[in-house]
């Protein structure tokens, strides 16, 4: 095979691994927009995209098998591959998580939310999105800085323990206050997703 054909491969699935993270973008926003202006259709619509991250994962990861399927490869493309196997799971997890956010704006949840564990969840959905902005950049730029999320990733702990704390004051029904804790599961675990791929990253720049 020749090597423009390798290459154009190669950009095929990087053309769909950056869509892949601009589509958990998306649904992160949509699915948190949804919640907080109480819109149950964007929510829904938010839900059902899910498939399309699923699916997108899907033919990422068969590309990538089908690339290790030939002749033996460059041993910087090899890695990359592999590291591209690594990091779909990480997208799919995160696009999991915004489809579960969604699931509660399908609900009308934001509805019942107290005012101050609205203002919690915005500001965990915004520090949530730059990290993956972040991630996203790595990515495309071939170097990342696991740590230069840290302190994001500490805010958004915080944020969690002011979440579960407001939950525990009694400010909601209880069946309300159940489900927002679990919506500041669902937000620390996809901080979490970011760092992971951050350091994923890292580690696939360092040894090159």
């Amino acid at each position: 095979m020749s090597m423009r054909l390798d290459e154009e491969e190669i950009d095929q699935i990087e053309v769909r691994m950056a869509q892949l993270f601009a589509l958990v973008s998306e649904a992160l926003a949509g699915a948190t927009e949804a919640l907080l202006s109480n819109d149950v259709s964007d929510g829904l619509r938010v839900v059902e995209g899910d498939q399309a991250i699923d699916d997108l994962a899907a033919e990422v990861e068969l590309l990538v098998w089908e690339r290790l399927d030939t002749e033996p490869l460059p041993a910087a493309t090899l890695r990359h591959l592999v590291g591209v196997l690594l990091i779909v799971p990480e997208l799919e997890r995160s696009g999991d998580l915004a489809e579960h956010i969604a699931q509660r704006a399908a609900s009308n949840l934001g509805a019942d939310m107290s005012p101050l564990s609205r203002g919690i969840v915005q500001r965990m959905a915004e520090v949530a999105l730059e990290m993956w902005r972040v991630a996203a950049d790595a990515y495309g730029d071939r170097a990342a800085d696991a740590d230069s999320l840290s302190e994001d990733d500490e805010e958004i702990d915080i944020l969690h323990d002011r979440l579960t704390g407001e939950v525990a004051a009694g400010t909601m029904a209880s069946p309300v206050g159940a489900q927002v804790t679990l919506l500041a599961r669902f937000y620390e675990r996809i901080g979490d997703h970011a760092v992971n791929l951050a350091r994923r990253i890292e580690m696939l720049h360092g040894v090159e």
